[in-house]
């Protein structure tokens, strides 16, 4: 397993600590997403959640590290969880999906454009060929900041009130 530990900078000089989540991270999770407001949680979860239960967190941190990835970021070391993001892989690796989430009162500072450019470095050196977001059509802001990262929005089959957001990579040679 590679570690994807790492210190990421944001434009506007916010510092913070990204790390693989570990499987004593549960009860930090949960306190995370107590923190996240209603509506991301649905644009997360794709539905209406009120609390992110067991089962979910479970999810989040067993990971293989071949075709899931899934990351907690820090303002400062014992600090609260600020942001979570995954990256999850088909089995032949050639799409990955990404989801970031912050808490409410760390919205608007970039966290959530250096953690999809760090999903995306990763994806890169796993050889993924493309990154996917499925996303609710009301999360501008989402859609808004994966569009400015060279993503490009398509109609997502069968539901008109989601759409599917995807980059081509170009993944790292060995």
């Amino acid at each position: 397993m590679t570690d994807w530990s790492t210190h990421l900078t944001t434009h506007s000089g916010f510092k913070f600590r990204v790390r693989p989540v570990r499987p004593d991270d549960e009860v930090t999770l949960h306190e995370f997403f107590e923190h996240v407001t209603p509506e991301d949680l649905r644009f997360r979860f794709l539905g209406t959640v009120k609390e992110v239960g067991h089962e979910r967190l479970a999810a989040m941190i067993r990971v293989d590290h071949v075709h899931t990835e899934s990351f907690v970021a820090f303002e400062r070391e014992g600090g609260p969880i600020i942001a979570a993001a995954m990256l999850a892989c088909d089995d032949k690796l050639e799409t990955g999906e990404v989801a970031v989430s912050l808490r409410r009162d760390y919205k608007n500072r970039g966290i959530g454009w250096e953690l999809l450019g760090h999903l995306t470095r990763i994806a890169e050196t796993k050889g993924v060929k493309r990154l996917r977001a499925l996303e609710d059509r009301s999360n501008v802001a989402a859609i808004r900041l994966e569009k400015e990262m060279g993503f490009s929005a398509n109609a997502y089959l069968g539901d008109t009130t989601m759409v599917v957001l995807e980059k081509a990579l170009a993944p790292a040679v060995a």
